[in-house]
């Protein structure tokens, strides 16, 4: 690089520093920065990783010509087939030194690649799915996993991770139900958010997806229409994106697949201009979803070809298209005919230059040969503080459904005959989710293959009651209609003391497992065989320990009343053998909490807690009654928590003022635990219908058995705030209901004030409700 150029100069914003650069560039070259190259190995072996992508084999560019003028992006250049570390950090670097010897100007590309469980590649530390973060209401702990990620991808020569997912789950039978962290705007914002500050504060750009509307699709099918209002759609499935962005201060967005009320969100100015930018302030880069531009007229036929496609997109404020240049590398002849400005082409390539200078990429210093390689040492991606961060994770995103026979915990000195069934026992590959490489890659060259090592549940236990008399079967597959096992784990369990029942998913794509992209559910029944399965083990009158490994709730009401206990594990990760085992011996009090509800039936779909009156059980209206068998925010201890003393601030405030909510949670058991205090809003009256009640605060406390703590919810009039009948966000006078307690349903604290004065619209709202726990020792018998 030559270091006189002003595109080198580091005392320049970076801006303006992309600006010179920018100045310079023919239209070729600019079109260039707005593509990406996906290397794929030659011997790949078949099974879609994205959608469609068999389609987008025959006429793919060479890397010789897809950089001849330059390259935005390079995609996924770790995830894509299992090489060590420290083989696919030297092909990278090899590939950038390529990049830069063909640029006239000597431009690396951006390396990107998924985070969403972890670094996927091979050999990285896998961390339980999204959903399990939602169960540790944690966002501190979820900031520290993100930013392990970004440290671990940072030093192989990764610039960007496309994570978090901020879907708010809208369907239980949609397949990326595992992705999401939750159905609830605020609890997926707040954790989302926490995400994107942790993965950028280890310098990788972090970016949300799926912007927006993809959860909410018809009966829950991947890439199907959606069709939804626009409260709904700015309260609900927008409010993650928009506290990400302002709060989080997030790099990069991808756009939704799915078309909202018939226009593709990949077409969209309204979402990907107005909204994000202009509205929010957003100043990174779009990034398409993969090959969502050549969808426009591939799959939405709201285009004739693919130039046009690009034209669409580009107008709608898409900057870079992944996972390959198509509809962009067409676009220089509907520039030259003037059927598309340059300045929209210099627009979208000022931005991915400017995200280049930030990064460091046109500092005249920049090398290819990224800081682990250059140390030369051995590549660690599964180091123990990695391992620790994960076993943190699993243990507090375990739920503890029900314990109504109070058999958990199991001792860890019991010599009980204890049968170990279902499929999920032995399959460590169940704790792992769709984007993790194990299931997302790695199971096309070597189906049982992990990689790292996963302990089992079975052998997780076994090392958890070492003299417990422990009888695995099997029983059924998950998915294959194989019952030929099915007679060996009755007599286990017929013989047993005590039986732990794993029963639940396998994560892979399009359709190879049971949860993940494109692996939707026609119900909510278990998977397979295995209710069968549940109700013979049910049968032998032994008492069961039912244990959910899934990436989706299932409908238990079926079962619930007579097992002994159940437990729900949502993909836990490398360490989630360990953490269930612990949880069911004790080991570790459990303090998950439900991010989605669990259903009591399998149909009467979708219904999620956020919903107006009708939307739940009216007698005499529907035969039908949505009300979950455990609600959102449900999760019981082996402790016991009371919360008393509930008071406001003030019982009046004005429309734009703020008071603050108390609580004294006690822990008044016997062990230490941890607890998730949850307060909610209720809008009893107002202009347009309204959820029952919203979740607008949370604080996850560590308490010791008999300690106690106040905990303070400062509440912004915004906090209230709904989109009108006039479709702008309003502050509305009138009563409000605050309630504090374990979940959506066991609120035992109510308080009700009073917001005075004019309605106020709101265009920048306060989005969070910040919390300060102050601790003390007092008498709680």
């Amino acid at each position: 690089m030559n270091p006189t150029q002003p595109w080198h100069d580091v005392a320049l914003s970076s801006q303006e520093r992309a600006r010179a650069l920018l100045a310079v560039m023919t239209l070729d070259e600019k079109l260039a920065q707005l593509g990406s190259y996906w290397p794929r190995p030659e011997d790949e072996p078949s099974g879609d990783v994205a959608p469609m992508e068999h389609a987008f084999q025959e006429g793919r560019r060479p890397f010789v010509e897809a950089m001849a003028h330059g390259l935005g992006h390079l995609t996924r250049p770790f995830g894509s087939a299992p090489l060590r570390p420290e083989v696919a950090a030297a092909t990278l670097a090899s590939t950038q030194e390529q990049i830069v010897a063909a640029s006239r100007w000597q431009i690396p590309a951006i390396a990107h690649e998924e985070c969403l469980t972890g670094f996927t590649t091979y050999l990285a530390t896998v961390y339980p799915a999204a959903i399990a973060w939602g169960a540790t209401f944690d966002p501190d702990l979820v900031r520290r996993m993100a930013n392990a990620i970004g440290q671990d991808m940072a030093k192989v020569g990764v610039h960007q991770g496309l994570s978090p997912l901020l879907d708010v789950v809208r369907d239980y039978r949609w397949g990326r139900v595992e992705e999401t962290i939750g159905e609830d705007p605020y609890l997926v914002g707040m954790l989302g958010t926490a995400y994107v500050q942790g993965l950028q504060a280890a310098g990788v750009i972090a970016t949300l997806k799926h912007f927006a509307g993809y959860p909410a699709s018809k009966a829950g099918r991947n890439h199907a229409p959606v069709s939804i209002g626009p409260r709904e759609l700015v309260d609900v499935i927008l409010t993650p994106f928009e506290m990400a962005v302002r709060e989080g201060r997030v790099g990069s967005v991808m756009n939704s697949y799915s078309d909202l009320d018939g226009l593709p969100a990949a077409a969209s100015r309204e979402l990907l201009t107005t909204t994000l930018r202009e509205r929010w302030g957003f100043e990174g880069t779009v990034v398409s979803d993969y090959w969502a531009i050549a969808f426009l007229d591939l799959m939405h036929h709201v285009s004739p070809d693919r130039a046009h496609s690009g034209a669409i997109a580009l107008t709608a404020g898409i900057d870079i298209e992944l996972p390959e240049s198509d509809a962009y590398a067409h676009l220089a002849p509907l520039v030259a005919s003037g059927e598309v400005s340059e300045d929209l082409v210099d627009r979208a390539a000022l931005r991915v230059l400017t995200q280049k200078a930030q990064l460091g990429l046109l500092d005249a210093g920049w090398s290819a040969q990224p800081p682990a390689a250059r140390a030369g040492a051995a590549i660690d991606l599964d180091s123990s503080g990695n391992r620790a961060i994960a076993r943190q994770i699993a243990c507090e995103s375990v739920v503890l459904l029900a314990n109504d026979q109070h058999l958990l915990p199991i001792p860890a000195t019991t010599h009980a005959r204890i049968a170990v069934l279902g499929p999920c026992a032995d399959n460590p590959r169940t704790f792992l989710g769709c984007y993790s490489f194990p299931n997302h890659v790695l199971a096309r060259y070597e189906p049982r293959a992990t990689g790292v090592e996963v302990p089992s549940l079975l052998s997780a236990l076994r090392t958890e009651l070492p003299n417990a008399d422990i009888d695995y079967q099997q029983g059924v597959p998950i998915l294959d209609p194989d019952a030929s096992g099915l007679a060996a784990a009755v007599e286990a369990a017929t013989g047993a003391d005590l039986v732990v029942l794993a029963v639940g998913d396998l994560a892979a794509l399009f359709g190879r497992g049971t949860s993940g992209e494109g692996c939707d559910a026609e119900d909510l029944r278990l998977p397979g065989l295995q209710g069968g399965l549940v109700e013979a083990v049910l049968a032998t009158g032994t008492p069961v320990v039912l244990v959910m490994v899934t990436g989706r709730p299932y409908a238990l009401g079926a079962y619930a009343e007579r097992c002994a206990a159940v437990v729900q594990a949502f993909m836990p990760g490398e360490e989630g053998g360990g953490a269930i085992a612990a949880v069911l011996s004790g080991a570790v009090n459990p303090s998950g909490h439900l991010p989605v509800g669990i259903p009591r039936t399998p149909g009467g779909q979708p219904g999620t807690y956020l919903a107006p009156p009708l939307g739940r059980g009216s007698d005499g209206i529907s035969n039908l009654d949505p009300a979950p068998l455990y609600p959102f925010g449900h999760g019981l201890s082996y402790t016991r928590f009371s919360y008393r003393d509930l008071q406001l601030s003030q019982h009046e405030i004005a429309t734009d003022g703020t008071l603050t909510v108390s609580v004294l949670v006690a822990n008044t058991g016997d062990r230490d635990g941890q607890d998730v205090v949850q307060l909610y809003l209720s809008d009893p009256i107002a202009q347009v219908t309204r959820p029952v009640r919203a979740l607008i605060g949370f604080a996850r406390l560590d308490l010791p058995a008999g300690a106690s703590a106040v905990v303070d919810f400062e509440v912004h009039a915004d906090r209230t705030a709904f989109t009108g009948v006039d479709l702008h966000r309003i502050v509305e006078p009138g009563e409000i209901v605050l309630s504090v307690g374990h979940s959506s349903e066991d609120l035992p604290l109510t308080a009700r004030a009073q917001l005075r004065g004019p309605a106020r619209r709101v265009d920048n709202p306060v989005l969070t409700t910040p919390v300060e726990v102050h601790h003390q020792r007092v008498d709680v018998a």
